[in-house]
């Protein structure tokens, strides 16, 4: 394995220009599922570390990281916001630590929690190094948690949890923890306990240095607390707490292992230590406790987000290849190497447009410094780069390597791309996005919105890896796809009110797949031989049924020449354009795997395109003969509704086709887990209102695919066919 970016021998990884050293930063992230409390987190966070002034809160749609007109019209999420703030911490008594006068920086990504937007989600965790996972006290573990927490095991992030809204009604710390053990399967382990719920919350206790902070409830909005010795009522509770964090710790740090076993004792520098270790190692879930919105407990995550979460030193060099051989690569964290960066997110800003956030993993970058991108081999020239603070821009002169920062006016890129060195080309491996699961038609409403509209759903696609746009060739309509209704109802109002285009809808559409059921053989032909020079193309194949989510996998088994090897990729292009098209209802066909078997070539009349054309027709010979069947989105569905109308809920779910897998109770709320086929779910949100006197909400997410009822499919089928 090669490395890119190494570093030459030098006494730092630091350059000495760069204000914040790379041990002093950190990159994070705040996930969770809807409504848990995540913006409010970020605004609070914004206020104690001096940021803002004022605090701002998402019902008045003042906040920071919800900029958008949308967003603060709807009190939601939409875009991931990135803001940066610095911190300085104290020690176990409340007395600011020292650091030779320098604070830590703290780059803070604001996701969104609605399903529709996990593109932002995914994007965003690409290019972090630790996460804080939000939790409501109330509610522990919802369906979007559940999701949030596999992207970020997927791209191996650091985790702290914090459990947030600890003074509502029915909040409970400890039921939540268990919730994260049992449906997360994580190492959750509290650090941070809240002291009190609900109306009486007052603080935490700490318990690694055993003190209690409490908060006081004065004007400064949660800025001032004491440190007080634990009470004698809860001495019990955190000596018991400690006890079992060691224990935990010790069971998978072996340094604190050894002092148990050689009955040394564990001081609270040497657990901290493990703490952070296990934490870098997501081995261990920190996990905290309090309420954002009253003010209580956020110092203290900070702290513990500095104390346990990695800076970019602490985590693997980034994986990347050689874009000439494909050798595996491996991108070191250090300011003296040479510049890599990935581009994880593209945004039109409406004061300096296109913006292209991207996250530098080695060397640095200056206004005036060229950048290359190895998917185009095209270089550009860096003009301007800027700092956000999610509505705030400032101009800087570099960035460094661990910083987010974003370019202004760059051309020719996409989201996840590479920027690097000319002369030391990497690829860093890309975020990885959700085929859309709802479409629908979309025309101009006067000619002089068509124009305007092809511009603006370019750019919209452009910053939005799952949002597609494309035209019907049967129709000629123009085609929107993305995430659910929520995304293309966003989509449009962004339209109108970003690029001024207004636009007709048609009825969303069901983004329907087909796959075969039995093993097949198919055999295509194209002949044309009238004198002169003519068409020759024979092909066969023999398909079988994939493994649910493989996609597709085709492999050539041609043996003896009967189709030369040039011909090869032209046969391999007619397959991926014949599985586009199913021949149920031309839906796209997936998870088949497809062999190429056999076939006969002319030596004057065989051409590329004759073989492209008997590949696509084996394909579909093969798939009539495979039991083709029309495959529909299921959508994983939770709903919470007051008891007294549990009944209701899942009559009308099992008449939407839905399957209820389990319900759950909590605190006069039935949690009602059902799995629903998308196509029964529009309207939904309005119909429960009206089913639970507007006391119902739901949240959903894409689940799998499941064969559509023989009754259902005709209907289907019916439809497509007009």
């Amino acid at each position: 394995m090669s490395t890119a970016a190494a570093a030459p021998a030098t006494a730092s990884l630091n350059s000495p220009n760069r204000p914040y050293p790379l041990e002093r930063t950190r990159n994070i992230g705040i996930a969770a599922h809807i409504d848990a409390g995540k913006t409010t987190l970020t605004e609070r966070i914004l206020f104690y570390t001096g940021m803002i002034h004022k605090i701002g809160e998402v019902h008045e749609g003042t906040t920071v990281t919800d900029w958008m007109e949308q967003e603060r019209e709807r009190g939601i999420t939409i875009t991931s916001a990135a803001t940066t703030c610095y911190w300085q911490q104290r020690n176990e008594e409340g007395v600011y630590k020292i650091f030779s006068g320098i604070k830590q920086r703290v780059n803070i990504i604001d996701t969104p929690g609605h399903v529709d937007f996990t593109a932002e989600v995914e994007r965003s965790l690409r290019v972090l190094d630790g996460a804080i996972a939000v939790f409501c006290g109330v509610a522990g573990v919802q369906p979007q948690s559940e999701t949030v927490w596999r992207q970020a095991t997927k791209y191996g992030v650091p985790r702290i949890a914090f459990v947030n809204k600890m003074d509502r009604t029915g909040a409970n710390f400890n039921n939540a923890i268990n919730d994260m053990r049992t449906k997360l399967r994580a190492n959750a382990w509290p650090i941070l306990i809240p002291i009190g719920s609900e109306d009486q919350l007052k603080g935490q206790y700490d318990v690694v240095n055993k003190k209690a902070i409490i908060y006081l409830d004065d004007k400064e909005m949660g800025s001032n607390y004491k440190i007080e010795e634990i009470p004698a009522e809860a001495k019990d509770l955190v000596d018991a707490a400690y006890l079992d964090l060691v224990e935990q710790i010790s069971n998978i740090d072996d340094e604190i292992g050894e002092l148990i076993l050689e009955e040394k004792p564990v001081t609270k520098e040497i657990l901290k230590a493990g703490i952070r270790r296990q934490t870098i190692a997501n081995k261990f879930v920190p996990v905290v406790g309090g309420s954002a919105f009253k003010n209580k407990g956020v110092q203290y995550l900070v702290d513990a987000v500095v104390d346990y979460l990695p800076s970019p030193l602490d985590i693997p060099p980034a994986k990347g290849m050689n874009p000439d051989d494909s050798s595996a690569m491996d991108v070191i964290t250090d300011d003296n190497g040479t510049f890599c960066s990935l581009a994880f997110k593209l945004w039109a800003d409406p004061f300096v447009g296109k913006l292209v956030f991207f996250r530098v993993y080695s060397g640095t970058l200056s206004k005036g410094d060229n950048v290359y991108n190895p998917r185009t081999n095209k270089r550009e020239r860096i003009s301007r780069l800027i700092q956000i603070s999610a509505d705030k821009r400032e101009d800087i002169d570099t960035v460094y390597s661990g910083d987010i920062a974003a370019i202004v006016g760059i051309k020719n890129i996409t989201t996840g791309d590479t920027l690097c060195d000319e002369d030391h080309p990497v690829l860093l491996e890309p975020p990885s996005f959700p085929d859309p699961v709802i479409s629908m038609s979309i025309e101009p409403k006067t000619k002089v919105d068509q124009e305007k509209m092809g511009v603006a759903l370019q750019r919209l696609s452009e910053e939005d890896p799952t949002f597609r746009v494309f035209t019907n060739e049967e129709t000629g309509q123009t085609i929107i796809a993305g995430m659910g209704e929520l995304h293309l109802e966003i989509i449009r109002d962004r339209m109108l009110r970003e690029f001024k285009v207004e636009a007709n809808s048609g009825k969303p559409q069901i983004a329907y797949r087909e796959t075969i059921t039995k093993a097949a053989h198919g055999v295509g032909r194209l002949v044309k031989q009238s004198g002169g020079r003519g068409q020759y193309g024979h092909v066969e194949v023999d398909v079988r049924p994939a493994e649910k989510g493989k996609g597709h996998i085709v492999e050539n088994k041609i043996v003896g020449g009967t189709i030369p090897k040039d011909y090869i990729p032209a046969v391999k292009k007619g397959i991926e354009e014949a599985v586009l098209n199913g021949v149920l209802g031309g839906y796209p066909v997936i998870d088949v795997e497809i062999d190429i078997v056999f076939g006969s070539y002319h030596e004057v009349d065989s051409n590329e395109m004759a073989f492209k054309m008997a590949a696509i027709f084996a394909v579909k010979d093969a798939f009539k003969n495979g039991n083709s069947i029309l495959l529909e989105p299921i959508m994983k569905v939770e709903n919470s509704t007051p008891e007294e109308f549990q009944g209701d809920i899942m009559g009308d779910l099992n008449r939407r086709r839905g399957v209820i897998k389990g319900i759950e109770n909590k605190v006069g709320l039935s949690i009602v887990n059902a799995d629903v086929p998308l196509a029964e779910m529009f309207g939904y949100a309005t119909a429960i209102r009206s089913l639970s006197k507007g006391r119902s909400s739901y949240s959903m997410e894409p689940s799998h695919f499941e064969q559509v009822p023989e009754n259902v499919k005709t209907a289907v089928l019916d439809q497509k066919s007009k």
